[in-house]
């Protein structure tokens, strides 16, 4: 199967233990999945728990689906991320976002002025010292530092967490990979790529990796609860409704949240269906320009546990291998 069409697989959300994990690692390296995600976490460090599986033998490309900003510098997060390109021998995407302004004020003092511009600042700090360039100083990050050299290791890409257009346009002059979550297939082809090309100027766009909600319909599940289950904060979130609703979604904060989430089964957000059904549904977002699709199967382990998520994954794999052949 061609290695874009292969899936990668994220974890849908922070674990307490690595344990808790280890059936998403095997199954990575099982099904030889493009890459394991995982989003922010604050209970195990997620740089630290894919170290801790390479050492157990467990060796893939990994990527952060994204880390936040406040809780690193540039100068850190670069750091840590070349270190684990050194340790798993593996390609890593090191995925940023601002976090909200609630958060950011509780450790910084204040919410950025900007938070699109302090992303984009922290995220060309970063890619100018994986390129062993010397930063300059800006006015989120006052910095002028270089990384020391250090021996040949796989590639680092730098991913930013990318929603709308304006984003898109920012990222493009500086990230390697736009990262997105519950974006339309259609929003991604007909709004964000063109935002990618032209803030990208000169230099190549970014490849998008974009995760994707998804379920096997099975006797007993409720496709709209395990969509509600897995997305409530984020259909909580205006930005995640702003861009819903520039996607053709018609959504309102106050809105009952089984009624946002069957919307996001009805327009196929939540792709919920037979295994076949699912690989054509990924192949359309293939077809859109995505280059990497983030398999998350939250709504189900959250709801029927971890096995019957890993089932699911496992039949998911298994339909698109037979689609691609």
């Amino acid at each position: 199967m061609p290695q874009r069409a292969t899936p990668a697989v994220m974890i849908p959300y922070q674990p307490e233990g690595v344990d808790d994990v280890l059936p998403y690692a095997e199954l990575t390296v099982r099904r030889h999945a493009r890459r394991l995600w995982t989003g922010q976490s604050l209970h195990i460090d997620s740089l630290q728990l894919f170290a801790h599986f390479a050492g157990r033998g467990l060796r893939f490309p990994v990527g952060t689906g994204v880390s936040l900003t406040p809780l690193r510098t540039p100068f850190d997060a670069a750091l840590q991320a070349r270190s684990l390109a050194h340790i798993t021998g593996r390609p890593v995407v090191m995925g940023y976002g601002p976090a909200t302004p609630g958060f950011v004020a509780s450790l910084h003092g204040g919410p950025y002025r900007s938070p699109r511009a302090a992303a984009t600042e922290f995220l060309d700090a970063a890619r100018t010292l994986l390129d062993g360039g010397t930063t300059e100083p800006g006015e989120y990050y006052r910095m002028r530092v270089a990384l020391p050299p250090t021996r040949p290791h796989p590639v680092v890409e730098v991913g930013a967490g990318v929603l709308r257009p304006a984003m898109a346009r920012s990222a493009a002059g500086v990230a390697d990979v736009a990262i997105t979550w519950l974006t339309p297939a259609e929003y991604i082809g007909d709004v964000l790529l063109p935002a990618l090309e032209e803030g990208a100027g000169d230099r190549r766009p970014p490849r998008v990796a974009t995760v994707v909600h998804l379920a096997v319909d099975r006797p007993g599940r409720d496709p709209a609860a395990l969509a509600a289950k897995v997305s409530a904060g984020h259909l909580a979130a205006p930005h995640y409704l702003d861009m819903l609703r520039r996607a053709g979604l018609t959504m309102r904060r106050e809105d009952d949240l089984l009624v946002k989430a069957k919307q996001l089964v009805d327009k196929g957000v939540f792709v919920y269906g037979s295994p076949a059904h699912i690989a054509a549904a990924l192949a359309r977002y293939r077809t859109a320009g995505i280059d990497e699709l983030i398999l998350n199967v939250g709504g189900v382990h959250f709801t029927h546990g971890i096995q019957e998520a890993m089932a699911d994954l496992e039949d998911v794999f298994t339909a698109v291998e037979e689609l691609h052949g």
